[in-house]
Parts: structure tokens; sequence; C-alpha cells
């Protein structure tokens, strides 16, 4: 099973447009896969159409008490299933804190899913905290949203630095441009200028798009509901080259 976790510092870059549209687009290429929405404002687990609710939330989840398996939902898309938000995910840091090994704490949760799922989503607050640390020793990439502005450049420079400072491997990394609007000069100069200072910069980049902000009417995957817009089709290409790197 691999893990991929859509992950930024820095919160509104598309971190959930991303995991709902590759996951869908994962299911479709006929791979087993699953989505974590590990934020408690439940943005992943809105679109697909589920109560953000587990029974028992994250003391009987770390707990040991309930498995990740038991509290998998469906989705309306076939092989596509989901671990829905919970609110109580806001004191998770808490209670990994308290644990034996914290920074391994959500691996060995999600390892018997190994069996059931080709590939996790794990939809991750944008924060740094315990969470996130347990975050980057499981995942096998991080997909990086990046919005061709200085503060959004600002914050990734901020998580290489941690990663620097943590002896993690920079190589999990896998940023790409979301929400660009080529019509805004820096938008095509950073773009253009940051994958030559920063090799692991991915290639595709999605565009800014009305058709993304109509997720949250239709509550479903771009591919679903307007397949041939440019942000699907973009979304469609980053998966490819995600394949093309893993």
């Amino acid at each position: 099973m691999r893990i991929l976790a859509t992950y930024n510092l820095k919160g509104g870059v598309g971190k959930t447009a991303a995991t709902v549209n590759l996951s869908y687009l994962a299911a479709r290429a006929g791979y087993r896969t699953l989505v974590w929405d590990l934020d408690p404002q439940g943005a992943a687990t809105f679109y697909f159409r589920v109560k953000p609710k587990v029974k028992g939330g994250t003391k009987k989840i770390l707990g040991g008490k309930r498995s990740l398996e038991s509290v998998v939902k469906g989705t309306d898309f076939e092989g596509l299933d989901l671990i829905p938000s919970d609110f109580s995910y806001r004191n998770m840091d808490l209670a990994i804190s308290d644990a034996k090994k914290p920074s391994r704490q959500l691996l060995k949760l999600m390892r018997p899913l190994s069996d059931e799922y080709d590939f996790l989503f794990l939809d991750c607050a944008p924060s740094i905290s315990v969470v996130s640390e347990n975050i980057f020793y499981a995942a096998d990439a991080l997909l990086t949203p990046l919005i061709p502005t200085t503060l959004s450049l600002r914050s990734y420079r901020q998580i290489l630095r941690y990663f620097a400072g943590k002896g993690l491997d920079r190589m999990k990394l896998l940023p790409f441009f979301s929400m660009v609007d080529r019509r805004k000069r820096l938008h095509r100069e950073i773009v253009e200028n940051l994958p030559r200072e920063n090799p692991e910069v991915l290639n595709t980049g999605i565009p800014y798009a009305s058709a993304v902000e109509r997720m949250g009417i239709m509550r479903a995957p771009l591919g679903s509901f307007e397949p041939r817009s440019p942000a699907a089709i973009a979304y469609r290409e980053l998966w490819e080259e995600i394949g093309r790197r893993l």
C-alpha cells in the first residue's frame, strides 16, 4: 500500500481539492483507494457526502479500541472509500504525545489496511505538529500544493528547513503548483524559476479555475461532473506524473 499525504504548512492552497481529485483518479484506474481525512475541518469528508463523525473519535482509535478498518465508509465512487474527519482530531497531538514512540503511532494504525488497499491518501491539517511528524515518517510521498506567491514559497522553505533539521528524506516531497493564474506576471515567473532551484517540483500545475470551486456545490471530484475542464485534465496529468515519480 502506498501512502500519499497532501500536506502544506499553509492553508488555502488546494490541498483538499488535490486529495479528492487524485484519489478519484486512482480509483478510476482500478486501484483500491482509501482517503483518511485527518483535518478536523472535514472538507474532504464534505466533498464525499459523508457525515464528519467517527464513533469514539480520537480516543477510541488511538487507544486501540477501534481499528481504522471499522470506521471506513463507502463513497459514491467504486473502489474509493473514506475514513471521515472527526472534530476530536483537533486533540490528536495530545493523545499521540503520551504514547511510546509518538512519531510512529499513525503508521502503526495504518499498516493493517495494506491488505485491503493499494493507495491511502491522507488529507492533512495545515500545521507542523506531532501528527505532522507522524505523517512525514509514514508517507511514501508528500504531495505539496504551492500557489505561485511569495507567502506560499516561504511556507515551502519552512518545510524544507524542518526536514533538514529532523534528518527527514527530502525526496519524499513532491511539490506542485496550484491555483496558477498565468495572467499574473508573478505566477509566471515563479512557475518558471522555482523548478530550477528545486528539482523535486513537479512539472504539472493546476490552473486557477471556477470548476474547482464548483466542487463545493457538486460535492464531488471534478472528473465526475466536468471531466473535460482544464483543471480536470491537469489533475489527470498530475496523477500520471506522480505515478512516474513513484
